[in-house]
């Protein structure tokens, strides 16, 4: 298959995944005047996101390749040192934000590549509590192969974090395979987190809180690629918390193990139909509500 240019990235994703489903997000990221950084930025107009907190530093923008095997799988490689969504200091940061921004989500190599990282990371600290603060950490080892810095690195927003999203692969590269999904999400857990959840693609979601322990099975579906799937999961979270009127820290805290069944069967009936197309194009609201079927939750205790 010849290459072709796609906008994405995994914040970018989340944003644009919230709009299709309904809510109103903003984007606060590093965006190049480059060729891709312009068509990054008429993207997220296009689709309803919020831009007044974008940045547009002087540099160029990161370029990932991404390759899918027969199974759907994407493996990446990135080109992108002193690029532009890595360029965000402390002084890019707005001084307060808006009453109407509930939560912050953070993901993927911006937690650790600097100095976007301890900017992002000062900003999770600094409204921790106040907002719903989610946390992806979307591993990705071709950026920075050494995983003690990963460790470090993302502790700063896990001790932060309301929500922790994260994919059985994740827990697999960050800890060798030493910790089960059980012990990771009890690490999450113990740095403050009220919900993990854990992706496991075919086999389903499982989510960790107070209430205890929730599953969900995955959805039979012919899998073209899965390349922002778990953006997708991500935003319907938080989308269908809206929603219900629970993007609130306490709130997530009380879900009952029927709210959190909800929550995540409707989180992959969406991450479903990014499966069944060629890149990262999340689905709408409508979209969503016409896959979802009578669901099967597994409560555990």
């Amino acid at each position: 298959m010849p290459a072709r240019a796609v906008v994405g990235g995994s914040p970018f994703n989340v944003a644009i995944g919230l709009a299709r489903l309904g809510a109103r997000p903003a984007f606060l990221g590093g965006i190049s005047h480059d060729r891709f950084g312009v068509l990054l930025a008429d993207t997220l107009q296009r689709e309803g996101v919020d831009g007044r907190f974008l940045v547009r530093p002087n540099a160029l923008s990161t370029i990932s390749a991404i390759a899918t095997g027969p199974d759907g799988q994407p493996s990446y490689s990135f080109h992108g040192e002193g690029a532009a969504d890595r360029s965000i200091g402390p002084t890019d940061l707005p001084v307060a934000l808006p009453d109407e921004i509930r939560a912050l989500t953070f993901g993927s190599y911006t937690m650790v590549v600097e100095p976007v990282g301890s900017a992002f990371a000062a900003l999770a600290a600094r409204e921790a509590g106040r907002r719903v603060i989610s946390v992806d950490p979307n591993l990705r080892p071709a950026v920075v192969g050494d995983m003690d810095r990963w460790a470090l690195a993302g502790e700063r927003f896990y001790r932060a974090a309301t929500i922790v999203k994260a994919s059985d692969e994740d827990i697999r590269i960050a800890w060798a395979g030493r910790l089960s999904i059980a012990d990771a999400a009890a690490y999450w857990l113990d740095c403050g987190a009220r919900l993990v959840v854990v992706t496991a693609g075919e086999q389903g979601a499982t989510a960790f809180s107070a209430a205890g322990t929730v599953a969900v099975p995955g959805r039979c579906v012919r899998v073209r690629d899965t390349v922002g799937a778990g953006d997708t999961f991500h935003a319907a979270l938080l989308a269908q918390l809206s929603t219900t009127g629970r993007l609130d820290p306490q709130a997530i805290g009380a879900l009952d193990r029927e709210a959190i069944g909800d929550l995540l069967a409707y989180a992959t009936a969406a991450a479903a139909i990014t499966c069944t197309r060629r890149g990262a194009d999340l689905p709408t609201a409508a979209e969503v509500a016409a896959n979802l079927e009578p669901h099967l939750v597994g409560a555990l205790e």
